[in-house]
């Protein structure tokens, strides 16, 4: 019972944490104050100075540069979590102090009822079964919104994210923990294939499954795909096939390409590149905008 208290209560307390952020996120616009129109120009009108330092330093022109950099922030900051994390690996230092320690609570602590649990869970971020849960939502979300852009989206998600922990896997070699292993495994350890499908693929329908809902709803999917995807890569760890730090990187791993994925398809629109169209087409209203603002300022003058 041990064991299984240890997995779900990780699963609890990340998923909470994830509504959490998620709803005031989404929320966080409720308390914003109204401005009429009128009001604003008024203002610009009276702050002509700050106006135009606004105008250029958000400049939609600018702004198809800052989308792609989004892109490469978020790249970065996964990319130095994972890479840290490789640094703790090579050198024995961090998270990695605990590798040997969490490797063997799951062995020790370990029955029969929990063992087989555990073996349950572990399966949904595997292959056999993430494949045919993307084929599966990705045809809902398809007749949902008679689209299938969808089908692209979860395609480059599920394959990409294969494809990564494979390279790396290969790359790194690092071997599995030398205790009592209670499920099957293949290759190397490191990151964990089945914490990057879960986190990189739960999060991919959490997203698709919340368009067109309410707040709520997405936060609660949100909550429940964090949840999820923690629970499977506790259960790799607790069933003595990966080191902690294998899991940890794995879920860095598939989050980061997960949003790395959706940034480029435009998020909940799934068009692959709608960010930089619509910052194109923002630019030429604005540039229009503004011809006719110079125009109507000349002959005022």
């Amino acid at each position: 019972m041990t064991v299984l208290l240890v997995s779900f209560g990780c699963a609890g307390l990340a998923g909470l944490i994830a509504w959490w952020v998620a709803r005031r996120w989404w929320g966080s616009d409720a308390g914003a104050p109204r401005v009429d129109a009128a009001t604003i120009q008024s203002e610009v009108r009276r702050h002509a100075r700050g106006a135009r330092w606004l105008r250029t330093h958000l400049d939609p022109e600018l702004a198809a540069g800052s989308i792609l950099a989004m892109v490469g922030l978020v790249a970065m900051v996964g990319g130095g979590a994972f890479g840290l994390l490789l640094v703790m690996v090579q050198t024995h230092r961090g998270f990695a102090d605990f590798d040997a320690s969490a490797a063997r609570f799951g062995a020790d602590h370990a029955t029969a009822v929990s063992t087989h649990v555990l073996r349950i869970v572990t399966q949904f971020g595997g292959a056999y079964v993430i494949v045919p849960l993307a084929v599966v939502v990705g045809a809902v979300e398809a007749w949902r919104f008679r689209s299938w852009a969808t089908t692209a989206f979860l395609t480059v998600v599920v394959g990409g994210q294969f494809a990564l922990a494979d390279v790396i896997k290969a790359a790194v070699g690092r071997a599995r923990p030398d205790v009592l292993r209670l499920t099957g495994f293949s290759g190397p350890s490191f990151p964990s294939g089945h914490a990057t499908a879960a986190s990189a693929v739960f999060a991919a329908f959490a997203l698709l499954l919340g368009r067109g809902r309410s707040s709520r709803t997405k936060a609660v999917l949100v909550a429940l795909s964090v949840g999820a995807a923690v629970l499977i890569a506790t259960t790799r760890v607790l069933l003595g096939v990966h080191w902690l730090t294998d899991v940890l990187a794995g879920l860095c791993l598939g989050w980061t390409w997960f949003a790395a994925t959706s940034i480029a398809f435009g998020g909940r629109r799934l068009r692959f590149g709608a960010p930089l169209v619509t910052a194109e087409r923002a630019s030429l209203s604005f540039s229009a905008g503004s011809e006719v603002q110079h125009r109507s300022d000349t002959s005022a003058g």
